[in-house]
Order: C-alpha cells, then structure tokens, then sequence
C-alpha cells in the first residue's frame, strides 16, 4: 500500500468544484482546505508505485489544477520490482561470528 500527502492549488472561486473533482478519484480523500488561498491537502491510497504517479497524474489533468505535488510519501509491501539493486559482496554475507576470548 502507497499513501501519498499531496498539497493541490487551484483558484479560490473554484475551491469547491476541484474538491468534488477530487473526491470523485478512486483512493483521493480531502483533508484540509484554505478558501483564501485555495490551498487543498489530500491523501492518496494506490497498490504500488505507479499505480501512484498514475494517480498524481490524474490529479494534475483536472480543470483548474494550478498545481499538485507529492509532498509525502509512505509505502507498505511494494512488491514491484522497479529494478535489480547491488549484489551484496561475498565477504559482507560470509562474514564468521566474533566469539569471546
């Protein structure tokens, strides 16, 4: 599980319509709104990494999204592979245990 903190600015006359926009998006909650500035803090749940950005993106193609950005980011068993990472060296993994003298 992803869950994403992302901060949303859209004009102020169209804080309401961008809330209902994003209410309606699967795994988007509201959590806190600033009629004056038309600040809007949201969370976002995806099953993986891209399943995330997929959803950034949508958030960002909805009308009057000045701007939409992942501020935080938390994640739970991503079992994805993005890539093969560094082979441990065999003397790291080998390594015999210090025993007392």
């Amino acid at each position: 599980m992803n869950i994403s903190g992302i901060l949303v600015i859209t004009p102020a006359e169209q804080l309401q319509s961008t809330i209902d926009n994003l209410n309606a998006l699967p795994g988007v909650e509201v959590h806190h709104t600033d009629p004056e500035t038309g600040r809007i803090v949201v969370t976002q749940e995806a099953g993986s990494v891209h399943g995330e950005v997929d959803g950034l993106k949508r958030i960002k193609a909805l009308p009057h999204i000045i701007l939409a950005e992942m501020v935080h980011h938390h994640f739970e068993d991503d079992r994805q592979p993005i890539g093969r990472g560094p082979e441990i060296p065999a003397m790291l993994r080998d390594q015999p245990t210090l025993k007392e003298s």
